[in-house]
């Protein structure tokens, strides 16, 4: 049996002001041959996964806070308790509303690595409205 922990998997803290804990896929002990899943932690006040797209179909739950959902053209609020799913290759970015942290979960398939990890890391990202579609009217901007 192989159990991943999230209190012993440090993660990876990423510019956007977020941590990502791998639970199934990347570092993870666990190694599935169709899906990733992991923790995510949005810091206070503006915490972020930035505007991004990817191959993979995924959905984003929310175990704990409040969040602005930027899924294409759509902007949402998302709260404790509530999934989003997101169509491959459509841009989106969630991004915490709150004066408390965001916790959710996501899930995307196929597994692999996600090119925006290394993107924000390295300073790369698409930026929205020159080389990604703009983020919909009223949306908090990229990177917070």
């Amino acid at each position: 049996m192989i159990i991943a922990d999230l209190a012993a998997i440090a993660g990876r803290t990423y510019p956007a002001r977020r941590r990502t804990q791998n639970l199934a896929g990347g570092l993870s002990p666990i190694q599935p041959g169709n899906f990733a899943m992991g923790h995510v932690t949005l810091e206070p006040d503006g915490g972020q996964v930035p505007w991004h797209n990817q191959a993979q179909e995924e959905l984003y739950f929310v175990i704990e806070g409040d969040g602005e959902m930027c899924l294409g053209g759509e902007r949402r609020e998302l709260h404790t308790g509530q999934a989003v799913y997101i169509p491959p290759g459509v841009f989106h970015q969630i991004t915490n509303i709150g004066s408390r942290p965001l916790r959710m979960i996501y899930v995307y398939a196929p597994g692999g690595d996600v090119a925006h990890w290394r993107q924000e890391l390295d300073g790369t990202l698409p930026r929205a409205g020159r080389e990604a579609p703009p983020l919909p009217e009223g949306a908090r901007g990229q990177g917070g």
